[in-house]
């Protein structure tokens, strides 16, 4: 947090120098910071020994803190031509982006669970004024009403129950046990309303395909990289202190989930738009992490922290593949995104690459959250046997659907003639997010 501060307060001189200087500048912070949190993260560095009880950072932070980092810098690379080079906005764009990064850093990072309220609900704003500064459509006005009346009605219960803890117990850190045998239903209900939102599972995901369609792709890709990871987080959290287990209750949110994601799932085929079909793919791949969480096993809480890394760079990457598809067609419909590998090879190596990821394809780091994830939902019971095999199966389907449509056929007649775009940095993201999958996947196969 004190190097976030520092390199901010640099950014802000380096402001006066340039737009150019100001903008690679803090690339090439928030490269040096991915490396210190790497640093970290793997000499196993105890922090909260340092901070007292102001910050808790475990392996579970910081894997999602680098995740932060990592999807922060990538996305500000995949906006070099929409923002930079067009100067549209610049200075107050990579001052979004950053104050976003340290929120959640900070959200990830804080051992108090009011103010990890409080940062959960601020990280609103940062993504809010990106969708709405920087959107394409003149519809995102309304999808920035659904992300903040879903989000903020939801986190509701939760801010209540922080109340009852605080009141009660005079406390409201991690450690502080709070559990109340006859109205721990409730409790279970209330903790985990805000986090199901913004996981999301089906039928709290309404807000999210429309805030991806109207979301620049530096807003897509923090969204789904990012955002959509605090759930998990939350729910590990508050769940594993609070103790708020309630078998009929818990099983019956696991049904909803597991349910949930194989209509997601089924919805992705019904979809035109390209966005709004990655959308949904996430829908369908959370419910697995809720499944991870819910199983409470140690398995279980490993492939959840695998799956949202995993997704957390996967998405970001199919994100950025369709934003930079939509420049090249003027559209993002599957009923004319057609032809892909004569027109754009290059492209559609990343989207066949980024696809092969999507569906779990060895050795990425999704095949490896997928398999802990399904052993930990049946090791909670075997029912769910048959959901979570038709899940994968749907998975594996609309990632071999999405690239086979985009990709083969003949092309519209008004792209043809059209000068191949500068690649340079689809390369370069492309790259990195499928080198880092694989290595990370390479590496839990040594190591399991």
């Amino acid at each position: 947090m004190f190097s976030l501060g520092v390199i901010s307060v640099m950014l802000a001189l380096l402001s006066g120098l340039g737009q150019s200087v100001f903008w690679w500048g803090v690339l090439w912070g928030y490269v040096l910071m991915y490396l210190i949190s790497l640093v970290l993260w793997y000499s196993s560095v105890g922090l909260a020994g340092c901070w007292g009880n102001f910050m808790i950072v475990d392996n579970f932070s910081f894997s999602l803190m680098s995740l932060t980092i990592l999807v922060s810098g990538l996305s500000m690379l995949a906006s070099v031509r929409d923002v930079w080079k067009m100067e549209n906005k610049t200075i107050e764009f990579v001052f979004s982006v950053l104050i976003l990064t340290v929120i959640l850093v900070y959200c990830f990072s804080v051992s108090s669970l009011l103010n990890f309220y409080i940062m959960f609900e601020f990280s609103l704003i940062p993504i809010l004024l990106i969708i709405l500064g920087w959107g394409y459509q003149p519809e995102r006005l309304q999808a920035g009403k659904y992300m903040l009346l879903y989000t903020v009605s939801a986190s509701l219960p939760l801010l209540i129950l922080i109340s009852m803890v605080l009141v009660s117990g005079g406390s409201v850190f991690w450690g502080w046990k709070f559990l109340s045998s006859e109205w721990g239903w409730l409790m279970t209900i209330c903790a985990s309303l805000a986090f199901l939102v913004k996981l999301p599972i089906y039928g709290f995901h309404l807000w999210l395909p429309k805030a991806h369609v109207e979301a620049p792709v530096a807003g897509s890709m923090i969204l789904a990289g990012i955002l959509l990871k605090l759930g998990g987080y939350g729910l590990v959290r508050v769940f594993y202190t609070l103790s708020l287990f309630s078998s009929l209750t818990v099983s019956g949110i696991f049904c909803l989930g597991l349910g949930g994601g194989i209509v997601a799932s089924m919805v992705c085929f019904a979809q035109n738009d390209v966005k709004a079909l990655v959308a949904y793919s996430s829908v369908g791949h959370m419910s697995l992490v809720l499944g991870g969480i819910y199983s409470n096993t140690e398995w279980g809480w490993l492939g959840c922290l695998l799956m949202m890394v995993a997704h957390g760079l996967c998405s970001s990457g199919m994100f950025f593949l369709a934003s930079e598809t939509y420049k090249f067609y003027s559209t993002r419909s599957l009923y004319l995104v057609k032809g892909g590998l004569v027109l754009i090879p290059g492209v559609a190596l990343c989207w066949f690459l980024v696809c092969a990821i999507n569906m779990a394809a060895p050795p990425s780091l999704n095949l490896w959250g997928e398999l802990m994830l399904g052993i930990s939902v049946l090791s909670y019971s075997t029912v769910f046997a048959l959901l979570t095999g038709i899940m994968t199966f749907l998975s594996g389907l609309y990632s071999w659907y999405l690239y086979s449509v985009t990709q083969h056929g003949q092309c519209p007649l008004w792209v043809r003639g059209v000068v191949v775009m500068e690649e340079y940095t689809l390369y370069l993201i492309s790259f990195l997010l499928v080198f880092l999958l694989g290595v990370a996947g390479l590496v839990m196969m040594s190591l399991l």
